[in-house]
């Protein structure tokens, strides 16, 4: 067994499994102690590295390609100190840091670990169901639907829409950019119905603003992944788009009793346009992307 404690959080190497634990410090950004603990097979490792500074250094796992849903969903937008594949060590446990980053090495060239892209995700993300509560609103997913409940302060065109049901059957693709505190990110559910809608993330229904506290809105990663992990793996994908979205061969008709819901959402629409909260434009657009929904 190959062990590193630190105040960041502890890595432990099997022979077979890295085992990562965040650590329970402040420091530890909310993401990290709130995603818990990973257990990565030697398979997904494509490389690790110990990477010395004065003070203290960095020891740093980089995965297969197609390996990890949270990878995949995330896209690398992960902040650093978010990254639960990387650890601060302090400087009087750099040596510690290098055994165990050459213990790993070592299992990888004897059980001779490919470093090409994976087939299939060898980690399974986070566990269903999960619920967040983001600045435009409250993200769950119970691992066969995505359900959103805007928030008071949401753009009003989406809370005329009503709760956004999407059934992970109708998905294509998650895409997720982080609030970084400087400029809004979004958590947006692509489907086949919206893949080429151009409209902007405060105002998309498909879609979370995420404009609020940083620290909070990167927990809708969380929610991303779980959805990421249940749709096919990109290496499934028989093509792209130009606008790198998968190219949609067949569209998933939808299910019978959605036609009265569809009816009810018609008509709180329309008694909203009527009674003035909602403009000729704003009628118009809301109802062709409650019809797009559905």
């Amino acid at each position: 067994m190959a062990e590193i404690i630190q105040r960041d959080g502890t890595w432990a190497f099997d022979g077979t499994t890295v085992r990562i634990t965040p650590g329970l410090h402040r420091s530890v950004p909310l993401f990290r102690q709130t995603y818990g603990e990973i257990a990565v097979p030697l398979e997904a490792v494509a490389s690790i590295v110990f990477e010395p500074e004065r003070k203290r250094g960095r020891l740093r796992i980089r995965l297969r390609e197609g390996a990890d849903p949270l990878l995949q969903a995330t896209g690398g937008r992960l902040p650093d100190t978010a990254d639960p594949y990387r650890l601060t060590v302090d400087v009087d446990r750099a040596g510690v840091a290098e055994y165990v980053a050459e213990e790993i090495r070592h299992a990888l060239l004897l059980d001779q670990i490919p470093k090409e892209p994976t087939k299939a995700y060898l980690l399974p993300g986070p566990p269903v169901p999960v619920s967040v509560r983001s600045s435009d609103g409250m993200v769950s997913f119970d691992g066969t639907q995505v359900r959103i409940d805007w928030s008071d302060t949401s753009d009003r065109v989406k809370r005329a829409t009503g709760p956004r049901i999407i059934h992970v059957g109708d998905l294509v693709q998650v895409e997720w950019l982080p609030n970084s505190g400087y400029e809004d990110g979004f958590l947006r559910f692509v489907t086949r119905e919206t893949v080429f809608s151009k409209l902007p993330a405060e105002k998309d229904p498909y879609a979370l603003d995420l404009w609020g506290s940083a620290r909070r809105d990167l927990l809708t990663a969380l929610v991303a992944t779980a959805v990421t992990a249940r749709l096919p793996h990109p290496s499934t994908r028989t093509g792209v788009d130009h606008a790198d979205r998968p190219r949609l061969t067949a569209t998933v008709p939808p299910p019978a009793d959605h036609h009265d819901v569809l009816l009810r959402r018609l008509r709180e629409l329309g008694e909203l346009h009527r009674d003035g909260v909602l403009t000729d434009e704003e009628f118009a657009m809301t109802k062709a992307v409650v019809l797009r929904g559905f």
